[in-house]
């Protein structure tokens, strides 16, 4: 069964940092773009920031773009997200997910994905 595990979310004061990780698991990494989602109470689903199959190419949301920085590692099969300078409008609940090149729509389309994390919660505080 694929398995995404998120981790590393927690609370921290605005300004600070985090990073979150996203291990996979019974999915062949190689051939899946991933990207990161965040989800605020009663706000709607939104995308966050995207990597091709590849690694090649970064796609982020204007919210995140000069803040955050998302890599994968092909060989811990993982892939992170690096939140510097956080503010309290990024508190949310994060999900990383999995897109299946073959089928990808768009990475910044949260339908184009296949498999989806539990998500890990990031609260920061003003």
């Amino acid at each position: 069964q694929v398995q995404l595990v998120e981790s590393g979310g927690g609370l921290v004061q605005a300004g600070g940092s985090l990073t979150l990780s996203c291990a996979v698991s019974k999915l062949d990494f190689t051939y899946y773009g991933m990207g990161w989602f965040r989800q605020a109470p009663g706000k709607e689903r939104e995308f966050v920031a995207a990597i091709s199959w590849g690694g090649d190419e970064r796609f982020y949301a204007d919210s995140a773009k000069g803040r955050f920085t998302i890599s994968r590692d092909f060989g811990k099969k993982t892939v992170s997200l690096q939140m510097n300078n956080l503010k309290p409008e990024d508190t949310a609940t994060y999900y990383c997910a999995a897109d299946y090149w073959k089928t990808s729509i768009n990475l910044e389309m949260g339908d184009s994905y296949d498999f989806w994390g539990q998500g890990t919660q990031v609260t920061v505080s003003s």
